[in-house]
């Protein structure tokens, strides 16, 4: 599973308190995704979430949704 926030966080338009704290600035908290994987996870799975990963941010930088040029990690 793919989210912009924790699953507690579930429908709360507010960047996450957690990376906040971590001493990430808004911007970056609201543009953090998070990847879930379990024990089911397939290697195909996440060869598929790695090679659809790239459109996704450019089409989430084309609707003004990500930064320009995002970072990976702090």
């Amino acid at each position: 599973a793919v989210s912009t926030g924790s699953a507690c966080q579930a429908g709360v338009p507010e960047p996450s308190h957690v990376l906040l704290a971590m001493g990430l600035s808004e911007a970056d908290a609201r543009g953090a995704l998070r990847v879930t994987l379990g024990p089911a996870t397939t290697v195909d799975e996440v060869d598929a979430l790695l090679a659809a990963l790239p459109e996704a941010v450019e089409r989430a930088q084309a609707a003004g949704l990500a930064a320009q040029q995002p970072r990976l990690g702090r």
